[in-house]
């Protein structure tokens, strides 16, 4: 897996309209408090689902921009939903690594790669799927490099913009 982010890190972020206008799949997982959290659950915000693993550099290099994108839009209807794609022998690092980002949107434990697999089955990492108001998927990033944020973060600010129909 270690591969795979690598593998990612060194390409470019890239935008896919291949998912672009469906319907975001709903799910259901357990938050870093075992509170279940759902997709549906923020219908009426834009919403970027993040996954990540603590194992994957960029996806730390990323963490820090997505809490300020939160910290800055969340009160404009805004949520990032960070989905961490670690497995049973390393989800016991999850929580300390989320707290020592200083993460304070939702983090989700996703052990047996459900909600992975069906949002992102070549499980690239990271990778970001912007969910707009109305719950269809409006973006998908993969990968990260310095400077994909400011990309991402003008697609959740366009989508911001639009009042949920």
């Amino acid at each position: 897996m270690v591969a795979v982010c690598l593998a990612v890190a060194l390409g470019s972020a890239s935008l896919s309209p291949a998912h672009a206008g469906k319907a975001a799949p709903d799910f259901s997982l357990r938050d870093l408090s075992n509170q279940p959290q759902t997709l549906s659950q923020y219908r009426g915000k834009v919403v970027l689902v993040n996954f990540w693993a603590t194992w994957c550099g960029p996806c730390k290099v990323e963490m820090p921009h997505l809490q300020a994108m939160y910290e800055e839009l969340g009160s404009k209807g805004f949520v990032v939903l960070g989905i961490s794609a670690d497995d049973s022998r390393s989800a016991s690092a999850v929580k300390p690594t989320a707290m020592s980002f200083g993460l304070k949107y939702p983090v989700l434990q996703d052990k047996d790669s459900a909600v992975v697999s069906q949002y992102n089955p070549s499980k690239t990492l990271p990778y970001n799927v912007v969910v707009d108001r109305l719950g269809n998927i409006a973006n998908v990033f993969s990968g990260y490099n310095p400077g994909d944020e400011v990309k991402v973060k003008a697609a959740v600010v366009a989508l911001l913009g639009q009042p949920a129909q």
